[in-house]
């Protein structure tokens, strides 16, 4: 073994074509939804919260539907939902509040966060588990 690590380059497009692509979109929100500087950054919050939505939906449907699509996982799990998703911003925008001593809109920003970004998962799998097993007894019925 000569220590150098395999690097997959169809994976690492896939991943980087995504990231550009769901760091636009984010980008394109985040400049429509601007907050004020004490303000409650909806656009961050709203952003990160439909991504965890959309990571539950996808994981589902990837590992259930189209478990052969081998770039389908880093195109849109780590390449367009990571670069949507932007949960580094969100300690960025609290810092601000904080500064700007909106302690309170910091802190429930942070815990809002956290609450509805991982509670926003298991309604995007709950959805995704019940579709796929429709589409099964749908197929089922047909045969």
């Amino acid at each position: 073994m000569s220590g150098k690590a395999d690097i997959s380059w169809d994976v690492v497009g896939a991943v980087s074509a995504g990231g550009a692509l769901g760091a636009l979109v984010r980008f394109a929100i985040a400049t429509a939804w601007p907050h004020p500087s004490m303000g409650f950054p909806w656009a961050t919050f709203t952003i990160n919260v439909s991504g965890c939505f959309l990571i539950g939906l996808l994981m589902v449907t990837v590992a259930d539907v189209w478990p052969s699509r081998r770039l389908l996982r880093p195109f849109l799990g780590t390449g367009v939902l990571g670069g949507y998703t932007t949960f580094s911003t969100a300690i960025v925008d609290s810092q601000h509040l904080l500064d700007q001593r909106a302690v309170g809109t910091a802190f429930a920003y942070l815990a809002g966060t956290v609450v509805a970004a991982l509670g926003a998962v298991l309604p995007g799998t709950a959805l995704a588990r019940a579709a796929v097993e429709r589409a099964r007894v749908r197929r089922e019925k047909r045969t």
